[in-house]
């Protein structure tokens, strides 16, 4: 006999619980019913019943609903509930085990900013980007410490129902929902056999700036929160979505104890040919697991040990390298169908075909600056266009390959040509020159339209790398 026969999806206004249900409601066998409880409408905003059930018959008896949800054939059915919702529920879904508990919470900071703003636009879901509204919003102290003693109050009852029935929840956090893995995880919690290829894309983030560029009393709401040091108030907002470790990516040097963890368009080429004039032969890749692991056990401590390495490259530089080598361009390794979007639905202004020799600096200018700006969205997961690796944050990249393999040292490319030859002096390696770049127009033409707007739209875009790695401006 299946585990569960209903559930019932805590959560508060601003949390993602939109997004989760829509999630849900894609597994196979999983019915989510909206805020069925809500006082002011049944399920959805303008219904008047939810499976044949009234809002008069569900205010004389809120069982007779949960039995309907319940009832429902072939699916498990369950719904949302907020603090504020009919309270008689909660007596009847707490105790029941057959009641699956899924609790999503979120920063309660993020969640009231986050409600003011969609209160003071009108807008509460997006589903494309270019619509999205915005509002710098006041801070009212005395209004989010009422939120949050209800949050914290609501989910204090919800634990101790739990602890004193003996049962368990599945917990989520806001930045949970884009993670795959953990979608399936709650579709196996819920003792569905369904689970997801993909996530739900059509809702998008609303609001991904920082706080100081929602709020307009900023540092009177600093000086309201300076005795609570849970919300990091200056950190740059992440919906990034994680990136596994990409193992057949990485390399080993042929002869000598040194792992390379490659990152999409860093100085990649000469990497590979300083390793390849290292020992005399091109470096190993094509890893798995199993021989990246076998690799790193044939190179223990007692024998001088191993290293690894990243090469990273400044991200106004890195941006510009993948707009010109996959956006810009159309031949072998450009990335066509990204193309024709951004230049339909983005409003990229390049040309169909690539785009002559004698282009000018303005129009290539404007066209980059489109895409720094397309980047921005992309990295906030407010478009429908994937995070290529070739743009994705370096820091999102490097994260992903610490699930593996820690890089020993993370080096800058300027750095590289004199920190590359003497790590590999400190594992007794030959030494080995840091090859001269080859001509670039496209590194040169970077340096003729890049000023200080463009580096703002490169720091606005990738401000995770430019605080994770202390980027400056671009020399």
């Amino acid at each position: 006999m299946a585990r569960f026969d209903s559930f019932v999806l805590f959560a508060e206004m601003r949390t993602g619980s939109n997004l989760l249900e829509s999630n849900l409601n894609a597994l196979p066998g999983v019915a989510c019913m909206g805020e069925a409880f809500n006082p002011t409408f049944i399920g959805y905003p303008g219904r008047d019943d939810l499976l044949g059930v009234t809002m008069a018959e569900r205010t004389t008896d809120p069982g007779r609903l949960l039995a309907a949800i319940r009832g429902q054939a072939g699916v498990l059915g369950g719904f949302r509930f907020f603090h504020d919702h009919d309270p008689r529920v909660l007596d009847i879904v707490l105790p029941d085990p057959r009641c699956a508990k899924i609790i999503l919470t979120r920063n309660p900071l993020d969640s009231y900013i986050s409600r003011l703003i969609a209160a003071a636009t009108g807008q509460w879901k997006l589903t494309n980007a270019r619509h999205a509204k915005s509002e710098v919003v006041e801070f009212d102290g005395a209004a989010f410490e009422a939120h949050l003693e209800e949050t914290q109050t609501f989910q204090m009852r919800l634990l101790r129902a739990l602890q004193v029935t003996g049962q368990t929840a599945f917990y989520l956090d806001y930045e949970d929902i884009p993670d795959l893995e953990v979608m399936n995880g709650l579709a196996a919690f819920l003792g569905i056999e369904g689970r997801l290829e993909t996530l739900d894309r059509k809702l998008k983030k609303q609001n991904p700036a920082p706080h100081e560029e929602k709020v307009a009393n900023f540092e009177a709401m600093e000086a309201s929160l300076a005795r609570l040091d849970r919300f990091n108030l200056s950190r740059t907002p992440n919906f990034e979505p994680r990136r596994g470790p990409a193992i057949p990516a990485v390399m080993a040097a042929a002869k000598s104890p040194l792992l390379w963890l490659p990152v999409k368009g860093a100085p990649e080429a000469q990497v590979r040919d300083w390793l390849t004039a290292l020992d005399g032969a091109p470096p190993q890749d094509g890893f798995t697991h199993k021989t990246l692991r076998q690799w790193k056990n044939r190179h223990p401590d007692d024998r001088g040990g191993h290293r690894s390495f990243a090469v990273i490259r400044h991200p106004l530089a890195r941006a510009h390298e993948v707009f010109c080598t996959r956006i810009l361009a159309t031949g072998a390794g450009s990335f066509a169908n990204i193309r024709a979007t951004l230049r339909a639905n983005y409003g990229l202004p390049i040309p169909e075909a690539a785009p002559p020799a004698d282009w000018p600096d303005a129009d290539h200018r404007a066209a980059f600056a489109a895409f720094l700006g397309f980047l921005k969205a992309n990295l906030s997961a407010q478009t429908a266009i994937r995070v290529d690796p070739a743009w994705a944050t370096q820091t999102a990249i490097l994260q992903g390959m610490a699930a593996f393999a820690l890089p020993d040292h993370i080096i800058r490319e300027d750095e590289a040509p004199a920190a590359l030859p003497a790590l590999a002096a400190s594992l007794g390696a030959p030494a080995a020159a840091w090859p001269a770049p080859p001509e670039d127009a496209d590194r040169a033409r970077l340096a003729r339209i890049a000023d200080r707007d463009i580096e703002a739209l490169a720091r606005d875009a990738y401000a995770r790398d430019y605080m994770t790695f202390g980027f400056g401006a671009l020399a």
